[in-house]
């Protein structure tokens, strides 16, 4: 294994939360998010993507792991259980870590480096999205990309890949929304754990090679939404 310490999740609370108590809880473990940079070499970038079956009645996690700088899939793992929470708007980590935690726990190689996760970061109500969640249960550095705008406002980045504007809630930053290629709609970048907004721009940046997406998502949603993995 490299050497590399097995993915392991902190015990810091359970799961069986009521919605009021899941948000009380984000309240409390938002502070703990670091908002700097606190990340070694990066030889490997794993995505994180959840997908549902049976009308969502079953979660279905997938990592995928790249080698940087090659960008070749070097791993990977597939993760089902029941769906446990609602689906409610700001609380979704508690829907879908739980089986993403399988997931990682699966992989049979060496750990990731860095953690891109489908979703949102500090770009969150209570500063404390499912890239914040994930990176702080794990203690591994982790970036929010999202598809679309949970809170915030900005301006309009210009047309070119790597244009970006600030994502602002009042007077506070909160993300980036940046172009990753031409033509396409930007995406919503913002810290997890451990890594400082402009690193995780530049490494959303540097895996967006062709796509709007960075190639470890991409390679983590065909994972979530295709056939299993033999």
């Amino acid at each position: 294994m490299d050497g590399a310490a097995p993915v392991r999740a902190r015990p810091l609370h359970g799961w069986g939360l009521s919605p009021a108590e899941a948000r009380a809880l984000q309240e409390r473990l938002a502070p703990r998010v670091v908002r700097g940079d606190r990340l070694g070499p990066v030889r490997r970038v794993a995505g994180v993507d959840v997908g549902f079956e049976q009308g969502g009645r079953v979660t279905r996690a997938a990592v995928a792991v790249l080698a940087w700088p090659a960008l070749e899939l070097v791993d990977r793992a597939v993760a089902r259980r029941p769906t446990r929470f609602p689906y409610l708007p700001g609380l979704l980590s508690f829907r879908e870590i739980p089986a993403v935690l399988e997931a990682l726990e699966a992989l049979e190689g060496p750990d990731p480096d860095l953690i891109l996760c489908d979703g949102q970061g500090l770009a969150h109500p209570r500063r404390f999205g499912l890239a914040c969640h994930l990176g702080l249960l794990l203690d591994r550095p982790t970036v929010g990309v999202a598809k679309t705008r949970l809170v915030g406002t900005h301006e309009e980045p210009g047309p070119r890949k790597g244009d970006r504007a600030p994502l602002r809630d009042g007077e506070e930053v909160i993300g980036a929304v940046l172009r990753t290629r031409e033509g396409v709609r930007p995406l919503y970048i913002s810290i997890g754990h451990r890594v400082s907004l402009p690193t995780a721009v530049r490494w959303t940046l540097a895996c967006a090679t062709r796509y709007r997406l960075p190639e470890p998502i991409r390679a983590a949603h065909r994972l979530a939404s295709g056939p299993h993995p033999a």
